[in-house]
């Protein structure tokens, strides 16, 4: 399993303000592995993720998941594909501020057209995979910062996603939290087998990581 990214342009904005934010960008990000996009604001990495997640379809090229383009693929196929094939960490959590740890889970499970009740049981495995079978009844106001990423982290993997895609994941923690919170990311890839592409600041991720791409190697030389 991978994905492959191959020859991809993105230009964001209209008019004057119109960017090229990657341009022939080539690369492929190999299952059980974790990658870390490095690179200062600008360099691309929040629109390489992206893509990667099919949010958004470039202007130019190829995103392979699996052998499957989901470049080509109708809107509607990209968000199933979403659903069913792809987890998202934001920076932020994303947590639905009236739910429970388990209920963020179980809500994910029926967005993704899934019954809730047959998946109770996985979704409190993964909260005690990620440490938070004690905290399974708190809503996200209860819990820390590095508690709601990994309840994040949980509700993504419960659709077994063959694609991960985490955004900033220690940027809201302590510094004993980021390594925690990096070492869980690290053994979820190993354990699960998923492709995992991280963008990130911090070195404590970066030095976990399998993988490093730097994307100032892929800045257009009119990016601004």
């Amino acid at each position: 399993m991978s994905l492959r990214l191959d020859d991809i342009t993105v230009t964001l904005g209209h008019g004057e303000s119109r960017t090229r934010a990657l341009r022939g960008l080539s690369t492929v990000f190999r299952a059980g592995a974790l990658t870390a996009l490095v690179g200062p604001s600008g360099s691309g990495k929040s629109t390489l993720l992206a893509v990667a997640g099919a949010l958004l379809r470039p202007d130019e090229g190829h995103v392979l998941l699996n052998g499957t383009d989901l470049a080509a693929l109708s809107d509607r196929e990209r968000a199933r594909a979403r659903r069913t094939r792809i987890g998202y960490v934001f920076q932020s959590g994303n947590l639905l501020a009236g739910l429970t740890a388990e209920e963020q889970l179980l809500a994910a499970a029926t967005l993704a057209g899934r019954r809730p009740r047959a998946l109770r049981g996985r979704a409190r495995e993964l909260l005690a995979e990620v440490g938070l079978a004690h905290r399974s009844g708190h809503r996200p106001d209860q819990l820390s910062g590095g508690e709601r990423q990994r309840v994040a982290l949980a509700r993504a993997l419960l659709s077994g996603p063959e694609l991960l895609l985490v955004d900033e994941p220690t940027a809201a923690v302590d510094r004993a939290r980021a390594d925690d919170l990096t070492g869980l990311i690290a053994r979820t890839t190993h354990g699960h087998g998923c492709v995992t592409v991280v963008a990130t600041h911090d070195p404590v991720v970066t030095r976990a990581a399998d993988e490093v791409v730097d994307m100032q190697q892929h800045v257009p030389a009119d990016a601004g």
